[in-house]
């Protein structure tokens, strides 16, 4: 097991301390937590997908939530009593609960379920006081003083 010391990334810089926390909490997930398998898809610049696979799941089975930049799947199997016996089951239909820590500004498009895949669009967003904006340039001339260009006064 590896395991990573980010002491030295705290002494050399200031506010990523949530980026290197995010990063502890990434290396100490359980190993166990590969069911249900999952792709993250970059669809476009700012655009990805999730896609799980969550065969034998119907739709009202799953939740998907999100909360403060973490987004939860959760899958809980309705208790089958039927009286089905089997002599081998290699479908796993056990509950599950998968996390993702979105990025600021990431929010959920849409997901849907298809085929056993759950597809959970998502899509960065900046609000408009973060976006490039072009700046006018004056010429030393047309400084403005108390609201009047030195031109007017």
């Amino acid at each position: 097991m590896r395991t990573v010391d980010f002491s030295p990334l705290y002494r050399s810089v200031v506010g990523f301390d949530r980026l290197a926390a995010l990063l502890d909490q990434a290396a100490a997930q359980d190993s166990a937590a590969g069911y249900p398998p999952y792709n993250i898809e970059r669809t476009d610049e700012n655009a990805y997908r999730i896609e799980i696979a969550v065969a034998g799941f119907r739709q009202d089975e799953l939740t998907i939530e999100v909360k403060e930049n973490l987004l939860t799947v959760t899958g809980r199997k309705a208790a089958n009593d039927d009286a089905r016996k089997f002599l081998h089951r290699g479908l796993a239909e056990r509950n599950f609960e998968r996390r993702f820590q979105l990025a600021d500004y990431v929010i959920v498009t849409d997901a849907a379920l298809d085929n056993g895949l759950l597809s959970v669009s998502l899509k960065r967003e900046l609000p408009e006081a973060l976006k490039p904006r072009t700046i006018a340039i004056t010429t030393g001339g047309d400084k403005l003083i108390e609201g009047k260009s030195k031109k007017a006064a």
